[in-house]
């Protein structure tokens, strides 16, 4: 008899914990396949602090191959399921494309950034969900206090060294907390020569901080943020965002040159293509995380709308603590539904939740008992090492060095503006020359997850995931280098750049967006299949696969509101053989490509006229 065959789409809080504990429950005797566009399990709660200096990226990232023994890992991601020929399609991170077959299927391919149509968020703000966003922000933040205190004009000085924070959930909360700590740490180093200090400013239009947490807690967490200066407005959100400012809902203006875009989640449109009965986008399943009448299919995390079996009716919200509690239960039915051991149902106890403040200050209520300053600080650490799957030795030695030396303030420049857009369908993966561009679900409605009237309204789980960024503005000196220079932004209709207006990726420029923490084609195929996510070749749509006869999701709202669609690819169950022929974000023939050895700010021209950003 030959061994099952399982395949894991996701490697996040419910992918990662599924994999691990089939792993010793199959004990060898089926073949566990892992999906997943990164060789890491990223533990998305201490994001802040890498933003913020404190701890280095591979601390907070944890080798799947490393620590997941008899598992195989195949890098790339899902853009079809077939659910009748049980098969998923995917594209890996050099363009190739592959099909897994399998027996049982566990979908826990996570969430994706919360879009509103905003004018100019999509095109000026960041998000906060991978580790390239991270180390973009820690850069842009570095380098704006850098030419803040060089600057001798005070209103040039005060855009640099202002700072918007969009959505006080868990994710904005940190984010700021964060970054008011990190920034006064760079001024008190390095005097501004106007005297002036670094401003952080976190908008909700939530009446209160964390409106998710207690209320004991939301007071704590807004008290120490306004201790370090942070400028809170509950209420207000982002009206119009441009390249130097944002006008907020309440009439004023901002000037800036970083907009943080933490508002909230949505899940993975992967799950949209199957035509199965949904809720809110997230798949429907039973209390077993089985799809009704698909009993090879699972989910968990949040692409599933799980029963709440504590509160009747409802169902749990998008949290890291409830997607790793999803994986362990998960992992127990598949490996019931091949005959070994009984099935469970997922039940929960709050454990409470906790929100690292920096420095010895945060807020937390494990088991219910609100606690805030150093203890709650000792708590939520404590907690931070428990949880962590691996790293923990290391995770502990950084925060040791940070509280007796001072903190690194360098900019690298290794992850640029353009590679981490904010309506990327993976945060996780930043954009490089010579990779496929991805599309399936980059162009994600705005308008699906709210109006602008609601901007900074958080979805269930709200950021229980992290979210930042914030780009200088153009033409500023120090900013973005000139379209068409060196290391700066690809020219439009030069190879990786803008796509000439008109043309068949035109349209399609759209918006998009701790406590413990979105694709279709219609065809007369009978099968299921997912919308791809990556690009369409450069001289039109690729052939999508076999589709359910089911029509395929609705274009997507741009960030500004605008009506553009994509273009609809052609139905049909065949598709390109090869990879795409557009070769993804290269820079302008002639030109040194954007990278690590082109350090961010200013350039000039070798014909020695000057250009657009130079000082």
């Amino acid at each position: 008899m030959s061994r099952p065959r399982i395949v894991i789409v996701g490697a996040g809080f419910a992918g990662y914990r599924t994999a691990r504990t089939l792993s010793r429950l199959t004990r060898h005797q089926a073949d566990i396949t892992l999906l997943n566009p990164t060789d890491y399990f990223l533990y998305l709660p201490l994001l802040p602090q890498v933003a913020a200096g404190i701890l280095e990226p591979r601390r907070v990232s944890v080798s799947l191959s490393g620590t997941l023994p008899h598992v195989r890992l195949v890098l790339g991601e899902a853009d079809g399921i077939d659910l009748d020929g049980r098969t998923v399609h995917y594209t890996g991170p050099e363009g190739e494309e592959g099909t897994l077959a399998y027996d049982r299927l566990v979908l826990a391919a996570g969430s994706v950034n919360k879009l509103l149509p905003i004018p100019g968020v999509a095109e000026h703000a960041h998000g906060f969900r991978g580790l390239p966003e991270a180390l973009y922000l820690r850069d842009h933040v570095t380098r704006q206090v850098e030419l803040a205190a060089a600057a001798d004009d005070r209103a040039e000085c005060a855009a640099r060294c202002t700072f918007v924070v969009v959505g006080a959930g868990y994710t904005g909360t940190e984010v700021a907390a964060h970054g008011a700590m990190y920034t006064d740490a760079q001024v008190r180093r390095h005097p501004m020569r106007t005297g002036m200090r670094p401003r952080w400013m976190l908008l909700d239009v939530a009446p209160r901080v964390m409106p998710e947490m207690d209320e004991r807690l939301s007071r704590t967490a807004e008290r120490v943020l306004r201790q370090r200066g942070v400028d809170v407005r509950m209420g207000t959100s982002v009206q119009e965002a441009t390249h130097d400012g944002v006008v907020l809902t309440d009439g004023s203006t901002v000037d800036t040159r970083t907009l943080v875009w933490c508002v909230g989640v949505r899940p993975d449109p992967l799950v949209e293509s199957l035509g199965l009965p949904m809720e809110r986008g997230r798949l429907l399943v039973d209390p077993h995380l089985q799809v009704p009448g698909r009993p090879e299919l699972f989910a968990c995390g949040d692409v599933a709308a799980v029963p709440d079996l504590n509160q009747p009716g409802q169902y749990t919200p998008m949290t890291a603590q409830h997607a790793w509690r999803h994986g362990k239960v998960c992992a127990h039915n598949v490996v019931a539904s091949l005959g070994r051991g009984q099935r469970r149902a997922y039940r929960h106890r709050d454990m409470g939740f906790v929100v690292d403040l920096g420095g010895a200050k945060a807020a937390a209520n494990p088991l219910g008992l609100p606690m805030s300053g150093p203890a709650a600080g000792a708590v939520t650490r404590g907690y931070h090492l428990a949880a962590m799957p691996g790293n923990r030795v290391r995770v502990a030695a950084d925060w040791l060095l940070d509280a007796v030396l001072p903190r690194q303030a360098v900019q690298l420049g290794l992850v640029r503006s353009w590679s981490v857009p904010l309506e990327s369908s993976s945060p996780e993966v930043a954009r490089v020359p010579g990779r496929p561009e991805q599309s399936g679900k980059d162009a994600v409605a705005a308008g699906t997850a709210g109006t602008a009237g609601t901007a900074g309204k958080h979805a269930d789980g709200d950021d229980a995931k992290k979210q930042p960024g914030g780009e200088p503005g153009k033409n500023q000196p120090g900013g973005e280098p000139g379209k068409n220079q060196p290391g700066g932004e690809p020219g439009k209709n030069q190879p990786g750049g803008e796509p000439a207006k008109g043309g068949p990726e035109a349209a399609s420029a759209g918006s998009r967006s701790h406590g413990e923490r979105a694709k279709g084609s219609q065809s007369g195929s009978p099968r299921a299949s997912g919308k791809p996510r990556r690009a369409v070749e450069a001289a039109g749509p690729r052939p999508a696969r076999g589709g359910s006869g089911k029509p395929g999701k609705s274009s997507r709202a741009s960030g500004a509101g605008s009506a553009g669609k994509r273009p609809t690819a052609p139905s049909g169950p065949s598709r390109s053989a090869g990879p795409p022929t557009d070769p993804g974000p290269e820079p302008p023939a002639n030109q040194p490509p954007p990278g690590p050895d082109i350090a961010p700010g200013p350039v000039r021209r070798t014909d020695g006229r000057a250009a657009e950003g130079d000082s």
